[in-house]
């Protein structure tokens, strides 16, 4: 017996072309959306792992800023006990500078020279006294500028004095003590090898 088909044969073809293809988009809907999910766990995974990084390294900052301000506190703690190493050496190294100006003073000073004060500001010496004699104040300039303890003698001023009875002229200068703790190292260093 022949069988005939009497059903719509393309309404059969499209209804399994539908079917078919209902379930090929649902099968790539699933898998867009299994790859949607995928890059975003991966890039959470990624943003959370660079997040931890970047607490790391703050906390590491906040240790190294702990560390600097230390360093700081430590670097002017030093310069404070070199500042007073060095005062406490200009200390020693002065200690006899009074008994060696005044050495000086006594070698320079010519005679008809007589000091009536002496100041001393720093390294600054003001000496005030009566002459007999310009001449005489201008020898006691040029001793003290050849004297090892003294430079750079500087006459202020001279009068001439009738008080005293005598014919003395009162006279005041200045002259800068030399110290060898002022002096650059460099310049103590070509002076050590000069000699």
């Amino acid at each position: 017996m022949i069988r005939i088909n009497l059903l719509p044969h393309r309404e059969q073809k499209r209804k399994a072309r539908l079917a078919r293809f209902a379930v090929l988009a649902g099968i790539s809907a699933g898998i867009g959306i299994a790859i949607v999910a995928f890059g975003y766990i991966a890039l959470a995974a990624q943003i959370a792992q660079q997040g931890e990084r970047n607490a790391f390294l703050e906390e590491e900052n906040a240790k190294l800023d702990k560390q600097i301000a230390e360093i700081e506190t430590l670097k002017k703690e030093r310069q404070m006990l070199l500042d007073r190493k060095k005062v406490v050496e200009r200390l020693q190294s002065n200690r006899s500078e009074a008994v060696q100006i005044l050495d000086q003073l006594t070698r320079q000073t010519p005679e008809g020279i007589y000091l009536s004060e002496i100041k001393q500001e720093n390294n600054l010496i003001t000496l005030t006294g009566y002459a007999q004699s310009s001449a005489r104040v201008s020898t006691l300039m040029r001793s003290l500028n050849d004297s090892p303890v003294f430079e750079q003698p500087n006459l202020i001023d001279i009068t001439a004095d009738a008080k005293t009875g005598q014919r003395l002229n009162m006279f005041r200068l200045t002259v800068l003590v030399t110290r060898e703790a002022d002096e650059d190292p460099a310049a103590k260093a070509k002076k050590g090898t000069q000699q």
